[in-house]
C-alpha cells in the first residue's frame, strides 16, 4: 500500500449488506479482531435497511485505550460514511434515532 499509516491499521472491520437477484439478502461481517465490532457494524447496516453496501471502518491503536466507547465511535463513523454515500434516507435518520434517544 502507498499509504504506510494505512498499511499498519490496527483494525479493518466491516460489514456489508446485499439483495441478490432472488429478493434476499446477503450479509456478513468481520470484526479483524476488534471483538464485536463487525457485528454492531452489521446490524447498524439492517436499522438502517442499507442494501447494495459495503461498509469499512479502519481504525488504529494510538497509545490510548477507549474502552466501551470504542463502538460509538465506530458506528458513528459508518453512519456518518453511510449518509454520506447517501444509503440511509431520511426515514431510516428519524426511524433509528428515535430508537436510540429511547431510555
Amino acid at each position: 500500500m502507498r499509504d504506510r499509516k494505512i498499511a499498519q491499521a490496527t483494525h479493518n472491520i466491516l460489514a456489508y449488506r446485499i439483495r441478490l437477484d432472488n429478493g434476499s439478502i446477503c450479509q456478513d461481517n468481520d470484526d479483524d479482531g476488534e471483538t464485536a465490532a463487525g457485528k454492531r457494524l452489521g446490524h447498524l447496516l439492517q436499522l438502517v435497511e442499507a442494501e447494495n453496501v459495503v461498509v469499512v471502518v479502519t481504525r488504529w491503536f494510538g497509545g490510548t485505550h477507549l474502552g466501551p466507547d470504542r463502538f460509538k465511535l465506530i458506528n458513528n463513523a459508518a453512519r456518518q460514511a453511510l449518509e454520506a454515500g447517501g444509503f440511509i434516507d431520511e426515514q431510516a435518520k428519524s426511524t433509528t434515532s428515535k430508537k436510540t434517544n429511547r431510555k
